[in-house]
């Protein structure tokens, strides 16, 4: 097969002295509720191979999951509005500089601990350690996606959450299709590995190494699967 990369992506990567290969695979654009084992089975399945590792976008799994939280679910109160003032906005999508986004971390992580969580962020920030906020709020406020529509407009009402149990879903799709997979979270800035099948013997590290350059890309390809195979 051809393996073809997104436009600024290479297709080789080396990781501790191996070359893999990466194919963006195109999909249609996924939904809330459709299958994520249907997903895998009508696109990796027929070019699947023993041995190669799929990287999946979490925000497919999730949509699939129903793990959606909707702009009229958030009542925009006081604090919201004040701390997100003081945050920072990013350019890879929403983050609690958006009053929506901050709504919803006072939900998740409680008003006291995101009060705390503003201050230590904004202090650390001064001495040049970002990520502070998030480090104290949790992965699920910092997973949240959506409520933006800069790349796709059906993603400005609702919120995508952090996949559920993502290692449990990877072996799934191990045990009903036969194939190795990842699942991660990943923007051109920085890449985290939510869970992977049991299966495979690669290291954390040695996964984030092959998608270290986020080879799914940042806007609308439409291409959230990526076949890795070791080249021979």
């Amino acid at each position: 097969m051809e393996f073809i990369a997104n436009e600024g992506k290479n297709v080789e990567i080396e990781v501790n002295g191996a070359v893999y290969m990466r194919h963006a695979i195109k999909t249609h654009f996924v939904k809330q509720g459709e299958s994520y084992i249907d997903i895998f089975e009508k696109y990796v399945s027929p070019i699947y191979q023993e041995g190669d590792i799929v990287s999946s976008a979490e925000k497919i799994i999730a949509l699939c999951q129903n793990r959606v939280v909707r702009r009229e679910e958030l009542k925009i109160g006081f604090w919201a509005k004040f701390l997100s003032k003081f945050a920072s906005h990013p350019d890879t999508g929403v983050g609690v500089g958006e009053t929506i986004k901050m709504q919803y971390a006072i939900k998740k992580a409680g008003l006291l601990k995101v009060i705390w969580a503003s201050f230590a962020g904004g202090v650390c920030k001064i001495f040049g350690k970002r990520g502070v906020f998030y480090e104290i709020v949790g992965k699920d406020v910092a997973g949240l996606d959506g409520f933006y529509d800069h790349v796709w407009s059906e993603y400005r009402d609702i919120g995508i959450e952090n996949p559920e149990n993502p290692s449990g879903v990877c072996d799934e799709i191990k045990e009903k299709l036969g194939i190795s997979c990842m699942i991660v979270d990943a923007n051109d800035l920085g890449q985290e590995i939510l869970g992977y099948s049991s299966d495979i013997k690669l290291t954390e590290e040695e996964l984030l190494g092959l998608i270290k350059d986020n080879p799914t890309g940042q806007g609308q390809q439409t291409t959230p699967l990526i076949l890795i195979r070791k080249k021979q």
